[in-house]
């Protein structure tokens, strides 16, 4: 009877580790990669409304593209709204109402460059001022640059960058749509 024991306690324990490694492996299955990066949480959304514009389907777009705004607005950093803009401007000139998504694209460039200059970013500053410079909005283009100044500070290359910025939309073909100091 021991060895009967014995065998049923080699059993429950192997059957054990059987269910630890299940358990295990599952888990890893859903966390997926660990090394991967997350997508952030309004480029699905986003997707959503692309995919939907493509099968010409605007109401699932429009839909989609304020989910987007939803999901940026839970988030702190300055490249959801940035995104939620480029995204509105995408539904309106799909749509044939460019002119009318303007100000959602406008609304949602502001709150990027707010939240990019909280952050003290450079980065998210100059490529929100860019945006605004796309739109033809020179006053923004502007601020944006003084405040891409300021964040650069006495950085050399930081002031480089916003140097180069400034040449890129005064020189050349879009020097018409924009003036900047």
């Amino acid at each position: 009877m021991d060895a009967d024991l014995l065998r049923r306690i080699a059993l429950y324990l192997l059957l054990a580790v059987a269910a630890v490694l299940a358990a295990l492996e599952m888990t890893l299955a859903r966390v997926g990669d660990p090394s991967a990066k997350q997508e952030a949480p309004w480029i699905s959304p986003l997707r959503d409304m692309d995919d939907a514009l493509a099968r010409g389907d605007f109401s699932t777009a429009t839909t989609a593209c304020h989910k987007a705004g939803l999901a940026a607005l839970a988030s702190p950093s300055w490249e959801g709204f940035l995104a939620v803009g480029d995204g509105a401007l995408r539904l309106g000139e799909a749509t044939g109402a460019r002119s009318g998504m303007e100000p959602e694209a406008r609304r949602a460039y502001l709150s990027a460059m707010l939240r990019a200059r909280n952050a003290h970013s450079l980065e998210g500053t100059l490529r929100v001022t860019d945006a605004f410079a796309r739109l033809g909005d020179r006053d923004m283009v502007e601020q944006g640059v003084r405040i891409a100044r300021e964040l650069a500070g006495r950085d050399d290359k930081a002031m480089d960058r916003v140097d180069e910025f400034v040449q890129h939309w005064a020189g050349g073909e879009r020097s018409s749509n924009v003036r900047v100091q």
